[in-house]
């Protein structure tokens, strides 16, 4: 079927699987972001590049980039994508009726980056109760794996086969909180070689791969990194830095919110950002969690669209 001589390929979901890549620009984030293949994703920016007669990205083995065509037409579907979705979900919402209580557990001021979709659930499922509980980055899974919270807000990545990723809420820099007469206090930033210096604060049940994420056990020349005291909570955590026992690697909100007496946060130059996502048990899904979860989703969508026509 043609428009005009042009094959008209504008499915919904190619809109968003192209609108999403314009904002990631990787294929494999894109995918992880949808919850698709990378293969799906390549297919269906071919079928758009085929169908509008001209490439829409520029690919190298290491970077992928909008070309001024798909930078025009980012800029034409944004807006209507975002008013096509707000309409579906909005009646979807109406129809499905949902009501019960949802516990949310977040970290830190982590909690403040679902405020926006908080709303949007909230104005859509007047009947759910949202209640809050607070988890620590000692054991970021606990409360998921005791039933205490339905859904969590952690860092990625999370591989646990009774786990279910959600959609990526945000990205924090990763900062090293030191006392503040440590000798790093005093740089503009530090490299994760510097590490090697260090004694970093102690996993408690974090899976070793989400603790290597933020305090690696070695360095990239393959220094070990020497481990310090165990904590249970932030407030033990920050006693335990301030007191000199150790530093900690943490995500850049911390920063912001904790301007906790005798610390300071300096950069880590070359420590890759910090992924957020929304985590629930597989076997306990059902249509409040997919709700909540498609929410937050949206929101993230439209912050994404939003930063990226800002920029």
């Amino acid at each position: 079927m043609g428009l005009h001589g042009v094959e008209v390929w504008v499915e919904l979901r190619d809109i968003e699987i192209f609108l999403t890549l314009a904002t990631e620009l990787h294929f494999g984030r894109t995918a992880e972001r949808l919850h698709i293949s990378t293969a799906r994703v390549s297919q269906a920016i071919r079928k758009q590049e085929r169908g509008i007669g001209g490439r829409l990205f520029e690919r190298t083995t290491r970077t992928v980039r909008l070309t001024p065509l798909g930078e025009q037409l980012r800029r034409e579907l944004s807006v209507g994508y975002r008013q096509i979705m707000a309409g579906v979900e909005s009646v979807s919402a109406a129809a499905r009726g949902l009501a019960g209580v949802l516990t949310l557990g977040t970290m830190g001021p982590h909690g403040a980056a679902l405020a926006d979709g908080i709303d949007l659930f909230r104005a859509r499922h007047p009947g759910v109760e949202i209640r809050h509980r607070e988890i620590q980055p000692s054991g970021p899974l606990d409360a998921l794996r005791s039933g205490e919270v339905d859904i969590a807000l952690v860092w990625l990545p999370v591989r646990e086969s009774d786990l279910t990723v959600g959609p990526v809420t945000h990205t924090s820099p990763v900062l090293l909180m030191v006392d503040a007469a440590h000798p790093f206090a005093a740089r503009d930033a530090i490299t994760r070689e510097d590490l090697g210096d260090c004694v970093v604060v102690a996993g408690g049940s974090i899976p070793a791969y989400m603790e290597e994420v933020l305090n690696p056990f070695h360095t990239p020349s393959g220094k070990p990194i020497g481990r310090g005291p165990r904590v249970d909570t932030l407030h033990e955590l920050f006693n335990a830095v301030a007191a000199g026992r150790c530093v900690a690697a943490v995500s850049g909100e911390a920063a912001d919110f904790y301007p906790w007496p005798g610390l300071a946060f300096v950069p880590i130059r070359d420590a890759p950002p910090c992924r957020w996502a929304l985590v629930w048990r597989t076997a306990a899904e059902g249509p409040l969690l997919r709700a909540f979860a498609d929410a937050v989703s949206l929101d993230a969508t439209h912050r994404a669209v939003g930063a990226s026509e800002g920029a």
